[in-house]
């Protein structure tokens, strides 16, 4: 059994001050590529105090539907980006797990598997879950062959969803089994 349930091989999971959060996204969010391959809605900037004020009245309320974590790299204990779960379904044992890495310099490294590697350990060895599902658009190949080496398979699609520079998208639905993940760890 692992020791350390939020470390990787590159990376652990962490909670941030609320400032320190707040100057990282803050920071990504200037970056309208790293928005636009995480979220659907328009890219926005946003001062600290304005991001900081978001994260301390929305993020940080009591919600049993919601575990946060921010992504830190092991070498430099540098904040890369964040993870966590959405819409925690206890009763199914089912939640929506997302992810951010801001940092343009640990893209395509292994960052982004590893975190979600440690994420998915802590979701079928801590939390009890079945199941944990994640959406991603079709113009991120990268997130794909990622989401995949960690052991998700694709389920879906939502045709042409997303609109972007003047076309339209489609949003594909991946997900994982506890028992899938048995035995990947099995392998």
């Amino acid at each position: 059994m692992e020791n350390d349930l939020f470390r990787g091989e590159l990376v652990r999971l962490a909670m941030e001050d609320s400032l320190v959060l707040a100057e990282g996204f803050s920071k990504w969010n200037r970056d309208s590529e790293f928005h636009r391959l995480l979220d659907t809605e328009p890219s926005r900037v946003m001062s600290v105090k304005g991001t900081k004020n978001w994260i301390e009245n929305d993020l940080e309320k009591e919600n049993p539907d919601l575990i946060f974590f921010s992504i830190r790299t092991l070498d430099e204990d540098r904040l890369i980006g964040f993870i966590g779960f959405d819409g925690l379904q206890w009763t199914h044992g089912d939640a929506f797990v997302f992810i951010g890495l801001g940092e343009r310099g640990y893209w395509g490294k292994g960052y982004g598997t590893d975190a979600m590697r440690v994420i998915l350990r802590y979701a079928f060895t801590e939390l009890n879950l079945h199941r944990v599902s994640l959406d991603v658009f079709e113009y991120n190949p990268r997130a794909i062959r990622s989401y995949e080496k960690a052991g998700f398979r694709y389920e879906g699609r939502i045709r042409k969803m997303i609109s972007r520079d003047g076309g339209r998208a489609d949003d594909l639905l991946m997900g994982i089994l506890r028992d899938e993940w048995i035995r990947l760890q099995e392998a």
